[in-house]
């Protein structure tokens, strides 16, 4: 043996150790001591488990009896509000009379995930089977937790998905090793998100099991979105969700190395009692969802009756040989692009597009009569995924020349979004701010008296009115890796793991609403991003309703986010006054390269809003007076240039061989 190869044993046999695997003997015997250990009794012998009577269940069962098989009902609830989708999942679960299954991508042991993992577990005790389905890649971070949920009750069960090397939790060494011998399992990600109660009333979108996720976070949060939908649709979301739990990939979490060891030589520990960062907040969240007037007003009363409703889904065939013949979420939302007659208006937090997804939309661009491409994604200053900007940025001129793009990128500091900068738990500061992007006009900040004063004072929709920006807050703290939806990246450096430096402190706020409106008559909410990791390696979901009082709702969601307040404009930049068909054409032939697309003047830049007498309202850069109407400011606004500037440019110069897995 080489003294070359002698050193690369050496490397990879402590690696070789740490993912040494149970024999089928221990597994069963670690399988054994869980099931031994799993109490049967239960807090209530009534025949509904002793649930609690809510509005949101109720809805279920009033769209369940008005339907017929051949034109069925349903109630749809599009949520916007962080609070309110954490409100309504405990709700939820605390009416169960019989099932509750949750599968999901991220599942974080911070408050808002802890406080569900609680919720869960009373309705087990008091008589409801559950099912709790997690990806590998980004499940609890803690083997003992995982031990303890295994052993816990009969009535609690917990799997883990697609579990590379066999285990529940991978370091980075073992991610390598992973990486080298099984990329495309590595990358084959159950991205599915669903909790379903009773198989009668659902709800599926982007959010995972994490603060962020519910306006939690003091540095930063996702404006993300759900939808909840109750009645017959639900039946096709249990079977899509025994279909995965039931799959070879779906391991009980007793059955896996790791956890299989902590069994084995420690028993099944005991879960600690919660220790919630802010208890104030959790108890809050509590005693809310046992508030039945209050869920029925602030959910239930805004829910929009509908009739057909589709649940579109890959299932875990996706993940068979190169999956290719199964992405049926994929191929149900480019129909309906394809269907599209005046508007596609589409958001997505990452827009890296697969090259069918380009195809197609050059396809639409070609029409005759061409439908309006309307798209609203983040910038670098709110992105949680700067190597996905820069690919984003990297074919800006693509987008917006040859497919005809309208794009609008969200702020990291909105003026009017949908967030409960209050349920934070940041402080606010005394100062002026901008008010809604109109110059001339400020507002003085709110200021709590605590972290939680303003929180019940006034609706979502009116607490959400602040300037982020006047928010005291840490420093964005190093997000860890299983907060992370780019599996590329999770285990990249710390650098990967960040938001970009920004110019001002503040809670900042990134876009993760996946959401598609067809023509103001259709309207999805899912989990699928639109790019090529969602089309070729995560399974997908997606809620499809034709209704124009849905599609209208969602689309008015929508354009609240592209609005002056929340969102910058991209646009051609000015021309330069010599040389400007030279530019363009080296700019065009540097993009086409997979690497060395070094040419420093893009295509297109940023642009504000500047209203007047002239310029009353928005206008789409596409119509004649937008120069007028709006400034230049610059790539990359908000943020504070410096290492992640350059980085992304490197990235945007380099880094198109990663677009198959962002």
């Amino acid at each position: 043996m080489t003294g070359l190869r002698s050193i690369v044993v050496a490397m990879l046999l402590p690696w070789l150790a740490a993912c040494a695997t149970l024999s089928s003997a221990q597994r069963e015997q670690a399988a054994s001591v869980a099931a031994q250990a799993r109490t049967t009794t239960v807090d209530c012998v009534a025949a509904d488990a002793c649930a609690q009577p809510s509005p949101l269940r109720r809805l279920a069962g009033e769209a369940f009896a008005t339907s017929t098989a051949e034109a069925p009902r349903h109630y749809a609830l599009i949520l916007d509000n962080g609070p309110d989708a954490l409100l309504a999942r405990i709700n939820l679960i605390r009416s169960a009379t019989t099932a509750i299954d949750l599968q999901t991508y991220i599942f974080n042991e911070d408050d808002a995930g802890r406080l569900v993992i609680d919720e869960l577990l009373v309705a087990a005790r008091r008589g409801v089977r559950v099912r709790l389905l997690l990806d590998q890649l980004s499940a609890l971070e803690k083997v003992e937790t995982l031990a303890a949920l295994a052993g816990i009750h009969a009535n609690f069960q917990v799997r883990v998905y697609n579990p590379v090397l066999g285990r529940a939790r991978i370091t980075y060494p073992q991610y390598a090793l992973a990486a080298a011998c099984c990329w495309r399992r590595l990358n084959q990600r159950m991205h599915t998100k669903l909790l379903l109660v009773d198989g009668a009333v659902g709800i599926t979108g982007g959010r995972n099991y994490q603060d962020d996720y519910y306006d939690w976070d003091a540095s930063y949060n996702f404006r993300d979105r759900d939808v909840l939908v109750a009645g017959p649709v639900a039946r096709e979301m249990d079977a899509d969700f025994v279909r995965f739990w039931d799959d070879a990939r779906s391991v009980p979490a007793e059955r896996l190395s790791d956890v299989g060891r902590e069994l084995l030589a420690r028993g099944v520990p005991t879960l600690p009692p919660a220790r919630f960062r802010r208890p104030e907040r959790a108890e809050r969240m509590r005693a809310d969802a046992a508030d039945s007037a209050l869920v029925a007003q602030r959910l239930a009363a805004p829910a929009l009756p509908v009739g057909v409703v589709g649940y579109i889904s890959d299932t875990p065939a996706k993940h068979e040989g190169d999956g290719s013949g199964h992405a049926r979420a994929s191929r149900s939302m480019r129909r309906l692009i394809e269907s599209a007659r005046d508007e596609v208006l589409l958001q997505t937090p990452y827009l890296v597009l697969s090259e069918p997804a380009q195809d197609m939309f050059r396809e639409l661009r070609a029409r005759a009569d061409p439908p309006r491409i309307v798209v609203s994604t983040n910038s670098l200053a709110a992105t949680d995924a700067f190597i996905a900007y820069a690919l984003s940025y990297k074919y800006k001129r693509r987008y917006l020349r040859e497919f005809g793009f309208n794009i609008y990128e969200f702020k990291p500091f909105p003026a009017d979004a949908p967030i409960d900068v209050a349920a934070t738990g940041a402080e606010l500061s005394p100062v002026e701010t901008d008010n809604g992007g109109e110059p001339g006009t400020t507002r003085a900040a709110p200021v709590t008296a605590g972290p939680d004063a303003a929180v019940a004072q006034a609706p979502p929709m009116q607490r959400a009115r602040r300037d982020f920006s006047s928010v005291r807050r840490p420093t964005i703290a190093y997000r860890a890796p299983l907060s992370r939806e780019h599996t590329a990246l999770r285990f990249g450096s710390r650098g990967a793991n960040e938001p970009v430096p920004l110019k001002r402190a503040g809670v900042r706020i990134g876009l993760h609403a996946k959401s598609l409106v067809i023509d103001g008559r259709i309207g999805v909410i899912g989990t699928h991003n639109f790019d090529p990791r969602g089309d070729d390696y995560n399974t997908e979901s997606a809620v499809v309703i034709e209704d124009a009082a849905f599609a209208q709702a969602l689309a008015a969601s929508i354009r609240r986010d592209i609005a002056p307040a929340n969102a910058w404009v991209i646009a051609r930049r000015d021309r330069p006054p010599v040389l400007s068909g030279l530019n363009y054409s080296l700019g065009k032939a540097f993009e086409a390269m997979p690497v060395f697309d070094l040419w420093p003047v893009r295509y297109a830049t940023s642009y504000e809003f500047v209203p007047g007498p002239e310029c009353p309202t928005p206008l789409p850069p596409d119509a004649p007076g937008f120069r007028a109407c709006y400034r230049p400011v610059g790539d990359f606004p908000e943020v504070d240039l410096g290492l992640k500037s350059l980085t992304t440019r490197i990235f945007t110069a380099f880094g198109a061989g990663l677009a198959p897995i962002l």
